[in-house]
């Protein structure tokens, strides 16, 4: 029924998917939830000089957003390729992409949980074959129906595992592309610490080993929402990132990613757990969530 459900409603109009999302931000914003409180805890351990109206203000906003991102996934997942590629209304830096590729050196991209970021997926394809890592979703029904989509692009999907890390590396060696979400947090045996936001938390080496061995070329995408549709940003990333002391490379790769969120902060998924592995041993959410 779930699977069923999901077809139908990436058949709607954005625009209704929309209302309804607005509808959901209002309700989440009114009552207590999990959710909104991960979120307001987040905020506030990112940007603690705001007041507390700018606070409010910026949660409200996220709140919104977050679930203009779950719709659109929706509706993009269910979608052919042409239409979502015709909510593409402008493109910076596609330029740095083309020569990237040209180069035959490797492609890694890096993406951030921000924007609508699915849309990224569709775009990519439209320049060459990507390898990506997918870990299935949990419900059989959801995982059926992103799955499908996923079978509509050239991508490869690889596990997240050294399996697919292995098939990662051999596929850069060949001058190939890969995309990788790094802003999540990784297990301890594929982390370190290092600032992200200004918090000492663990954070996923896989990007800075991938670049250091392979010497590829590292670029950052962001897709941000816009009044007309979207607007999709390349951006060369910091050149140590392939640098062989890990924990600098780390670092500017967390000050890169922080500077694509800054682009507008409320696109940005901050209901997630991401400063639970902290340094301190101190867990920001415990008694709050």
């Amino acid at each position: 029924m779930l699977y069923i459900f999901l077809t139908v409603m990436a058949k709607l109009p954005l625009a209704w998917l929309y209302m309804l999302a607005n509808c959901l931000a209002v309700l989440l914003y009114i009552f207590p939830s999990s959710f909104k409180k991960i979120t307001r805890t987040n905020l506030k351990l990112v940007y603690p000089k705001l007041c507390n109206d700018e606070q409010k203000r910026l949660l409200r906003h996220s709140l919104t957003h977050q679930c203009y991102t779950y719709v659109e996934s929706v509706k993009i997942w269910g979608m052919p390729k042409e239409y979502s590629l015709s909510l593409v209304q402008a493109i910076e830096g596609e330029q740095l992409l083309k020569q990237a590729l040209a180069d035959d050196k490797g492609v890694i991209v890096v993406l951030t949980h921000f924007g609508c970021w699915e849309l990224l997926n569709v775009w990519v394809n439209e320049y060459t074959e990507p390898m990506i890592m997918y870990k299935p979703n949990k419900n059989k029904a959801v995982d059926r129906f992103i799955f499908k989509a996923r079978q509509n692009f050239k991508a490869s999907l690889v596990a997240t595992d050294k399996t697919g890390v292995g098939a990662i590396f051999k596929h850069l060696k060949q001058g190939g592309l890969t995309m990788i979400l790094p802003d999540h947090l990784p297990k301890p045996s594929g982390g370190i610490y290092a600032q992200f936001f200004g918090q000492e938390i663990l954070c996923t080496t896989l990007v800075s080993k991938l670049a250091q061995k392979t010497q590829s070329h590292v670029l950052g995408l962001s897709c941000i929402r816009q009044k007309d549709g979207f607007k999709i940003v390349c951006q060369t990333m910091h050149t140590d990132i392939a640098s062989t002391d890990l924990h600098r490379s780390v670092t500017v790769l967390n000050q890169n990613m922080e500077q694509m969120i800054n682009q507008a902060p409320e696109q940005y998924i901050w209901s997630y757990k991401r400063f639970r592995n902290h340094s301190s041993k101190q867990n920001p959410y415990r008694n709050k969530v």
